[in-house]
């Protein structure tokens, strides 16, 4: 029989994965894969695990949030080995999910993984650290790995918009510099920043996917500059909500590098977990990092 590592985050979400474990595992079984099931104890435990597996398994599928996958790629392209993965969300906002439509019920996402197909897709690095769909910066990225576990299973998706409110009164602008492969140079002062490879951010921001490719060996760069007043900041709203991004408060591009001078002070979310800051920082696409097994595509 073919052999499957199951990492399961069994605090993600709402604890979902806990309350499927064993139909999951059930669909594994009956479409031929023995099933070792890790469940993470941990930060950075999913990573440890996939690397401990990567030679004995055919096929790694994690049942958790969107930190969990990124836990599992994670492991994936530091054992350099190139095992198909599979993605069950059981998280509370499941961006990268969400971006390529995979099923939030827990058990028929274990059946597409099974009957589904293997696809590439890009995959950012961060000085060398992995992220699966956003590397962000400013406004409201503290949200994502500073609200309490507890608070997201009970509240779910409301508990990120409950703690970003509360983070409001902290916002403020940050100095940064981009460079750009083709020379440009973006310098300036922004309050929000995101290089991502995804068409849904925080279940709030979403980008068109006539613009977003996942396997393009792009990945998009929106920056938000600090709005004056209230007509300013209502033009801002409008261009992100319409994703035209035609304001001067917004600069959005596609680019597959860029170099970064940033506040030693200004810490980043990288797939809801949090990067400490750094004064010096590369962002690249990895073409076709990955191999996702899935039917959404």
């Amino acid at each position: 029989m073919k052999k499957l590592l199951l990492i399961v985050n069994p605090r993600a979400g709402q604890r979902k994965a806990s309350r499927f474990l064993a139909d999951i595992i059930d669909v594994f079984n009956r479409s031929g894969y023995t099933v070792i099931t890790h469940i993470t104890s941990g930060l950075g435990d999913g990573t440890s695990a996939v690397i401990r597996y990567a030679n004995d398994v055919d096929l790694v599928v994690c049942c958790g949030g969107d930190g969990t996958f990124n836990e599992t790629i994670s492991g994936v392209l530091r054992s350099r080995s190139d095992l198909p993965i599979g993605y069950i969300p059981a998280g509370s906002t499941n961006d990268f999910a969400t971006s390529l439509k995979l099923s939030t019920d827990l058990v028929h996402a274990a059946y597409d993984v099974v009957s589904g197909n293997n696809i590439l897709l890009d995959v950012g690095s961060f000085n060398g650290r992995y992220f699966s769909y956003t590397a962000s910066f400013g406004a409201f990225t503290k949200t994502s790995y500073n609200t309490p576990q507890d608070a997201k299973n009970i509240l779910g998706h409301a508990a990120y918009i409950l703690s970003g409110i509360q983070e409001l009164s902290q916002i403020k602008p940050y100095k940064v510099r981009f460079e750009l492969p083709d020379g440009t140079v973006i310098d300036d002062e922004f309050t929000f920043g995101t290089i991502s490879n995804t068409t849904s951010m925080g279940g709030i921001l979403s980008f068109s996917e006539d613009v977003v490719d996942m396997a393009d060996g792009k990945l998009e760069l929106l920056l938000v500059r600090m709005p004056k007043d209230i007509a300013e900041l209502r033009d801002c709203i409008r261009a992100l909500n319409r994703k035209t991004y035609d304001s001067k408060l917004i600069t959005f591009l596609s680019t597959d590098n860029v170099k970064i001078t940033a506040p030693k002070d200004m810490d980043w979310t990288l797939d809801g977990e949090k990067a400490v800051g750094r004064e010096k920082i590369h962002v690249q696409c990895l073409h076709h990092a990955i191999q996702l097994r899935c039917r959404s595509l």
